[in-house]
């Protein structure tokens, strides 16, 4: 038993050394590729000045950075608390203050250092969201609603990752070696569940909504839907002007709840041309079925995710896991450490799926509008606006684009338009 606890633990240490060292190249190489310039393509040049492309560049490093340093900051102390002993110290003592009450420890331990992780990412999540957003005059939020935001967002992912938390632990004492599919389960019916509440619950907590009015752009609306063979019920008009003076739109929900959303400031600044590219491009994703098929992607990375965890547990903790008894409670920080170099190597395969989507939202606007020039003019405004960077290092957008740079769509809606 004691040679394979032994085996079992070198090979752990083996598997850890390579996510780390994976994570660590890949930002080194972020890194390197944020500070050294990209090669801009010529088609670049005939839409934006050098001071758009060097504008856009510098706002991005800097939010870029900020991200960066904030997950390291978290890292850093999950691996400082778990290489220390320091975990494992605060759980054992938590656990003797709560009478040995496992879940009530489990909880104030869960707690603690959800408490810690914000506590070192706040400052990040300060500058970046507030600080540089009125620096670059994009925020139009004042402090005090920023900070009604944060405690609202705080308040909510406390609530929904405690329950998360407690059920997990129940579940690798409920079902010792099959604990990752009842996980797999759980999550995936949340993330159904949320799908499905996130625009009549949640959003509203953030936003005004309002029914997008009579008058011109719904009639484009109902007509594109037409064209679309698709039963567009419910178009949203939401606040975002109240903190940002970006514009945007989304496709959101399942079943009843399922809409299309528009940004007041982007009816507001856009002209009807663009307005009516936003909206096909959302079209396209209702009509792909791009949230079901997301849905299903997500609930399948769940699945692999929790296996994967099993067994990296499994190896690395070998004396702590008792069957048919929960995991010990400081085995969260482990579990954290896991997820944050997972989702940071997860980061290209996820990317590369959403973009797929959206490449193919915007062919779908294509054929709905045969408006080219419109569909040019958005990309063009909505990078200039937004200070999206025009052309990043292709291994920028490899790694954290969710959506193509905006060269890429300018130059995709000018080739579908000479196939026409």
């Amino acid at each position: 038993m004691t040679e394979r606890m032994g085996k079992g633990l070198a090979k752990a240490s083996i598997l850890w050394g390579l996510l780390l060292g994976l994570v660590a190249l890949l930002i080194a190489l972020y890194i390197l590729f944020l500070i050294l310039p990209p090669p801009v393509p010529s088609l670049v040049w005939q839409y934006f000045t050098s001071l758009d492309v060097e504008r856009a560049r510098r706002y991005q490093m800097v939010m870029r950075f900020s991200s960066l340093l904030a997950y390291l900051a978290k890292t850093g102390l999950l691996l400082w608390l778990w290489w220390s002993g320091r975990a494992a110290a605060l759980a054992s003592g938590i656990l003797r203050l709560s009478g040995q009450r496992y879940f009530l420890a489990t909880g104030l331990f869960f707690i603690l250092i959800w408490a810690l992780l914000k506590g070192v990412a706040f400052p990040f999540s300060f500058y970046s969201s507030f600080i540089v957003q009125h620096l670059w005059g994009f925020s139009t939020q004042t402090l005090a609603s920023w900070w009604v935001d944060y405690l609202k967002a705080s308040g909510i992912d406390l609530l929904l990752s405690g329950i998360g938390t407690l059920l997990f632990f129940w579940a690798t004492g409920r079902w010792p070696f099959s604990w990752w599919a009842v996980a797999g389960l759980i999550l995936a019916f949340w993330m159904v569940v949320e799908t499905f509440l996130w625009p009549v619950v949640l959003a509203p907590l953030f936003n005004r909504f309002e029914p997008l009015k009579e008058g011109p752009v719904k009639s484009m609306v109902v007509e594109l839907s037409q064209r679309a063979g698709l039963e567009v019920k419910e178009v949203w008009v939401m606040d975002a002007s109240r903190r940002t003076t970006k514009a945007n739109a989304y496709f959101t929900g399942l079943g009843k709840t399922k809409r299309i959303v528009l940004y007041d400031n982007l009816l507001r600044d856009y002209s009807p041309e663009e307005v009516e590219a936003v909206v096909a491009h959302e079209m396209g994703h209702w009509k792909k079925g791009h949230i079901v098929k997301g849905l299903l992607w997500g609930i399948v990375g769940g699945f692999i995710f929790f296996i994967l965890l099993y067994g990296i547990l499994r190896l690395t903790a070998p004396g702590e896991i008792v069957p048919g008894q929960p995991y010990p409670p400081h085995l969260l920080v482990v579990i954290l450490v896991f997820v944050q170099l997972i989702s940071f190597l997860a980061q290209p395969v996820g990317n590369a799926l959403s973009r797929r989507q959206e490449v193919e939202a915007d062919r779908v606007a294509l054929e709905l509008t045969g408006n080219r020039q419109a569909m040019v003019e958005l990309h063009v405004h909505l990078a200039r606006r937004n200070l999206q960077e025009i052309a990043p290092h292709a291994f920028i957008e490899w790694l954290t684009y969710s959506h193509p740079a905006p060269w890429r769509r300018i130059k995709d809606a000018l080739k579908e338009g000479e196939g026409e």
